[in-house]
């Protein structure tokens, strides 16, 4: 990468706020009625809907446009093993792809973990919160276990 480019790059990605992604409300949140609405004691009518019904979970919370993209880090593109740290403005990008192109909010997750089955584990775990999870940059032959 010339140096202009690496300059550039690292210009955009720390001029504030830092990153590429945030978490916007998508409801009006202007009042204590809105509030209650959104959360306490409000929030309570739609937990009760889902209770009896989890499909209603796609008429009431952001989980069918939402992704994971997930990484541990171990086989970025043109880089390597980085680890999940610095794997995650490779995250970020991807999900501002999703954003960008097809609408879908994302949430980039990176995760320290390199076992195969303890990947699965966590990533199995988060499914709740998801309607489609991006698995990225995990190395063969492990990508393949999960």
């Amino acid at each position: 990468m010339d140096e202009q480019l690496k300059k550039n790059a690292l210009d955009y990605h720390r001029r504030p706020p830092p990153g590429k992604i945030s978490v916007l409300p998508t409801k009006q949140l202007t009042n204590q009625r809105d509030l209650g609405l959104a959360y306490s004691p409000g929030v309570a009518a739609t937990c009760e809907e889902i209770v009896r019904d989890p499909a209603c979970a796609a008429l009431y919370t952001a989980r069918s446009n939402l992704i994971a993209v997930i990484t541990n880090g171990t086989a970025v593109l043109g880089l390597g093993a980085i680890g999940p740290l610095a794997a995650k403005p490779v995250m970020e990008g991807k999900s501002v792809l999703f954003k960008k192109f097809a609408g879908i909010d994302c949430f980039d997750i990176e995760i320290d973990e390199r076992d195969p089955q303890k990947l699965v584990d966590i990533v199995a775990a988060l499914e709740p919160t998801f309607g489609a999870i991006n698995l990225e940059d995990i190395k063969a032959p492990e990508c393949f276990t999960v």
